[in-house]
């Protein structure tokens, strides 16, 4: 049934060699570091994305097909990765632990924790997906809420997408059981990512929040297994919420009156639950917005600095890239 995507992935998951590939970072203008070692193995930091063919690629959702029989060692990413085996089998290892994905199974990756995929098997298929920060909004994930006993992949998502350290070191794999409503969206997803057609980015995000919304289902029947998966109370929902209706005038000080908390213990409590500050919650969802106004308007991109809550252009430009990677003119442009 779904043959025709196969072969398509297959024709980009060629094998790739470690070594040229280093060796095109070195040549690049991007600098590859190292971000400390496991048993003497370097652990790199793969902080952008990349099309199939190599291109760079500052999507806030990126698909790939990752290479057969092809090394690539330990890494770290400041953004969410998902693995699902297609075809066969595969093996994330972690700093302790191998981690067996089978067919149609999912693993998410969180921010931050070192790991790497071992060569899979020349007939395998293993598709990459990568949510940046920037992927979904408070409400989207809002909207995913579980209720009851299920798994909230809000919660989950919310907690893996943290850009600091709140996310190292965690994973969590889902059994899908061949469930072929999910199975049948992640083609879905696939095909409408190298069609590249008119609102397919719209439709990938609708998409991936229906699959989230399988996700929470099928744990909500079955156990999945999940490791770490912190819960968030309704309380830390509410606040999230008010900052994301909020944001353009916050303030901590008016945030905190209007709950009946202390500003510090709100200060607090925010980093605490996850792992970003009160002033990194407010950027990511000006930036957020931001993203949308240029995508969508032709508005000069001073004006939607002041819209989203900065008066200083050169500061929202300067919070803009260090959450996109590119300056808001070439996201602009990207996007067009």
């Amino acid at each position: 049934m779904h043959e025709k995507t196969i072969q398509m992935l297959r024709q980009n998951n060629g094998f790739r060699d470690w070594n040229t590939m280093l060796q095109d970072f070195k040549l690049g203008e991007f600098n590859l570091k190292v971000a400390g070692h496991i048993n003497s193995e370097p652990v790199y930091e793969f902080f952008n994305t990349y099309s199939d063919n190599f291109v760079l690629n500052s999507s806030s959702i990126t698909i790939s097909v990752q290479p057969v029989k092809s090394y690539i060692p330990f890494h770290i990413h400041d953004y969410v990765e998902i693995n699902i085996p297609l075809v066969g089998n595969c093996v994330v290892v972690t700093e302790h632990e191998r981690i067996k994905v089978n067919q149609d199974n999912m693993i998410f990756i969180g921010i931050k924790t070192p790991h790497k995929v071992e060569p899979i098997d020349k007939n395998g298929v293993v598709l990459n997906i990568e949510l940046r920060t920037s992927a979904f909004s408070l409400n989207e994930l809002n909207f995913l809420q579980s209720k009851g006993k299920g798994i909230s992949i809000s919660n989950l998502l919310f907690s893996l997408l943290s850009d600091e350290d709140h996310g190292e070191g965690r994973y969590s794999l889902f059994e899908i059981d061949h469930d072929p409503k999910i199975t049948d969206i992640i083609y879905d997803i696939i095909d409408e990512y190298y069609d590249n057609k008119i609102q397919s980015d719209q439709i990938i995000k609708l998409e991936m929040l229906t699959m989230f919304s399988l996700l929470i289902r099928k744990t909500y029947y079955r156990e999945a297994q999940v490791t770490d998966s912190k819960k968030k109370n309704n309380n830390l929902l509410s606040l999230l919420l008010y900052i994301e209706k909020n944001y353009s005038n916050i303030t901590l000080e008016q945030m905190a009156q209007h709950f009946g908390f202390n500003p510090n213990y709100l200060s607090d409590y925010l980093k605490n639950e996850t792992g970003l500050s009160f002033i990194k919650l407010v950027q990511l969802q000006r930036v957020n917005v931001a993203a949308e106004y240029l995508t969508y308007t032709k508005a000069p991109i001073e004006k939607i600095a002041a819209r989203v809550g900065y008066e200083n252009a050169s500061y929202f430009y300067k919070i803009f890239r260090h959450y996109f990677g590119i300056s808001p003119a070439k996201y602009r442009s990207n996007r067009r």
